[in-house]
């Protein structure tokens, strides 16, 4: 069994209070990055499009991370029991979805395959790969934004 996600709003709470950030815990370390446990979401831009999701181990690590919805509207990936249960989630609504974005001089690119799902209420994270969705790992964001 499965949770299809829906949009649901960044709360304040998630994000950068005068520096005094909630600590994000991930569930199981994203991949290739083994030491990097704890991460804190930091807003870039006042419309609440880009965030840094940066590491509190090492601030330089980071990744430009969005909210899909705004770039990417059909965007619901089917999140796995198993994700459910390691993020300790009781209220599927209280879900967030992140995607990691890459910027590029020419275009930039969302990776869909591999979302970061955040529980608002645990503060737990993890990045997981929708294996078999057919969900592409540089998906060409709108340029408008």
């Amino acid at each position: 069994m499965s949770t299809r996600t829906a949009y649901r709003p960044i709360e304040d709470t998630m994000t950068d209070s005068a520096l005094d950030l909630p600590v994000l815990d991930l569930a199981v370390p994203m991949p290739g990055f083994p030491a990097h446990r704890q991460f804190v979401l930091v807003r870039l831009n006042d419309d609440g499009l880009l965030y840094a999701f940066t590491s509190i181990e090492d601030r330089s690590l980071r990744f430009l991370v969005a909210p899909p919805e705004p770039f990417f509207p059909d965007y619901a990936p089917e999140i796995e029991n198993d994700v459910l249960a390691a993020l300790n989630t009781k209220d599927p609504d209280r879900l967030l979805v992140m995607v990691v974005i890459t910027a590029g001089v020419n275009e930039t690119t969302a990776n869909l395959l591999a979302p970061i799902i955040v529980d608002r209420d645990s503060q737990r994270a993890i990045q997981v790969v929708l294996t078999g969705s057919g969900m592409p790992v540089r998906a060409v964001m709108n340029r408008s934004y």
